[in-house]
């Protein structure tokens, strides 16, 4: 008789991860990160349980995109007032919040509910090249 294994979540030991967004192509940085966040890279993957390790992005204003989306990609928000829609294309967005971009695309490729909430908290995008965490002592990845 087959007995399905859940993971016991006292045995994870949570990593930190730094990655240089330097040059790198925004859809493929994006994938990458949200595979290490939901685990999908270690061999204790549960889909319903955060087994994901912690990211550090740097360098998010040096991020990339190919054709013509510089200037056709277009970032939705709105202010809950009448009127109050504010359209940016991707250069717009990214010479006033260069983070924002990055936050946006991971997001959007977790899981929605409660699970994808939890696991975007683990992720920390910065512009430049300096972070906060050098106590979590991230270990350098390239993607």
């Amino acid at each position: 008789m087959n007995k399905t294994f859940i993971p016991s979540m006292r045995d994870y030991k949570k990593q930190w991860y730094l990655v240089d967004a330097k040059g790198k192509t925004l859809g493929r940085l994006a994938s990458e990160v949200a595979k290490i966040l939901l685990g999908k890279n270690k061999a204790t993957y549960t889909p319903f349980l955060d087994t994901g390790d912690n990211v550090i992005i740097i360098n998010a204003k040096y991020i990339t995109v190919t054709g013509k989306k510089e200037n056709q990609k277009q970032y939705f928000r709105h202010s809950r007032y009448p009127g109050g829609v504010t359209i940016e294309t991707f250069r717009q967005l990214q010479h006033r919040l260069p983070n924002r971009i990055v936050e946006k695309s991971i997001k959007g490729m977790l899981p929605k509910g409660p699970l994808g909430r939890k696991l975007f908290k683990k992720v920390k995008v910065y512009s430049d090249n300096a972070h906060l965490h050098q106590a979590q002592m991230p270990q350098l990845i390239q993607l």
